[in-house]
């Protein structure tokens, strides 16, 4: 610092007041120019062979890359004369391109160390008996993807500082870094799930770390080139995180409610309101602790329980359970059936569910059973197929059971129309596709 000010403030005096002292030819400014450059090339070169600590070496390739060559030699009373110069480096490349490694491989090994240390005390903090904290009344570790993703792009920004170059490697060699943590993140967070169900704040911390997700995908989203393969990897782990946390989230709930779906085919749908009901009832217990979770989460757990719900409705009208021979049973059931389907958009809409694709599936069933004209039924068949086009002849078939009054040969008919309509969609939204047929 001392020799830079000292040549800046001197050789300005130089450029002012004594260059014009001089005749032309004596070169009077280069002269200085290069003494003055000379000195202080030596006497870096000489720190760069010495042995320097990281802070060091930043600062002495900040001089080399940054400071002497942007701050000194394009001073806007310098520049001029010091282009006619042509001065080199404060050091030989050689040195340099050195220094530069040692700087990388300590930075790299120094942000390596300090994420693990970061998720070491997020694990510990995890197995303490306290609730974690709230952030506009979501469960959250707002610290752990701030320190991680600041820990980063600090990391690249003092590099960058230094020259793109060293930035652009910097950057390189860091890429892998977030998808590394991600996954002992993942793992980590796995370990506690399996190891802590009975710790008193399990699904909280549960939650907390499903939002922890959301600012790592932010990001990433933002940050990220689409076609950058670490870009896929980070999403797909986050992703991997969340579903395993709603997993634990839904288990309690799914559990409770399949004994309750049940009682549909028991009671032959004869008091299927009451069962809805007892449904929603159940449903809507859990719904108020996923409160806690971020909105994209929320709503993300309300389409999988909507999703859940409308599949075990239709799981259990497959069920070969009810054959109805008449007309007027038929239409007894579909009114059933569009009660229901009724019920539970509204339930799962007022609860903030997005799902409006699942909406029209009990509907149409309902229609099917409801119709009984056999070209009716057939284009009423062709519109569920297009909407859902993951439905196969195996689920048609075992729901036609109910019709108990179809020939074989219109059976045979409507199902045939169907393998035509659907031989070569690909499976949009998953319903159907997640259905066994027994």
């Amino acid at each position: 610092l001392h020799m830079g000010k000292t040549m800046k403030e001197d050789l300005t005096v130089v450029v002012k007041y004594i260059k014009q002292l001089y005749p032309p030819e004596f070169n009077v400014f280069s002269t200085y120019a290069e003494l003055y450059h000379n000195y202080f090339a030596s006497q870096a070169k000489k720190n760069a062979e010495s042995h320097l600590e990281d802070k060091d070496i930043y600062l002495l390739l900040s001089w080399v890359h940054n400071i002497y060559p942007k701050d000194m030699r394009r001073d806007h009373v310098l520049a001029e004369e010091l282009e006619k110069v042509k001065l080199g480096s404060l050091l030989p490349s050689s040195l340099s391109n050195d220094l530069e490694k040692k700087y990388l491989d300590s930075e790299e090994a120094t942000i390596k160390n300090s994420l693990s240390k970061c998720l070491d005390k997020e694990i510990q903090r995890w197995k303490e008996d306290k609730e974690p904290e709230k952030l506009n009344g979501h469960f959250q570790s707002e610290l752990l993807a701030i320190f991680v993703i600041q820990s980063i792009y600090s990391g690249q920004k003092r590099a960058k500082d230094i020259s793109a170059a060293v930035g652009e490697e910097l950057s390189h060699r860091l890429s892998k870094e977030l998808p590394a943590f991600l996954k002992s993140y993942k793992d980590a967070f796995e370990d506690f799930k399996e190891k802590s169900k009975k710790h008193r704040y399990y699904k909280p911390i549960i939650i907390a770390n499903i939002n922890n997700c959301w600012n790592f995908r932010d990001y990433t989203e933002k940050n990220m080139a689409e076609k950058d393969d670490n870009k896929a990897s980070i999403l797909s782990t986050l992703g991997d995180i969340e579903n395993s946390g709603f997993d634990v989230l839904l288990q309690q709930l799914f559990a409770q409610l399949k004994p309750i779906y049940k009682k549909f085919t028991e009671n032959k749908w004869d008091s299927s309101n009451e069962i809805m009901n007892e449904i929603i009832k159940t449903t809507s217990k859990h719904i108020s602790d996923f409160r806690t979770l971020k909105d994209p989460f929320y709503h993300a757990i309300i389409e999988k329980i909507h999703t859940r719900l409308v599949k075990d409705y239709i799981v259990r009208l497959l069920k070969r359970k009810v054959s109805l021979k008449t007309p007027a049973q038929q239409q007894n059931l579909a009114q059933h059936i569009s009660k229901n389907a009724a019920d539970l958009e509204a339930f799962c809409t007022s609860n903030g569910s997005q799902a409006t694709w699942l909406n029209s599936a009990l509907p149409k069933l309902a229609e099917i059973i409801r119709l009984q004209d056999l070209g009716a039924i057939k284009i009423e068949v062709a519109t569920l197929a297009t909407t859902y086009p993951d439905i196969r002849k195996r689920h048609l078939e075992a729901f036609l059971y109910i019709k108990a009054n179809l020939s074989r040969g219109e059976l045979k008919s409507i199902l045939g129309y169907l393998a035509d309509s659907t031989a070569s969609t690909p499976p949009g939204a998953p319903l159907f596709s997640n259905i066994n047929v027994s």
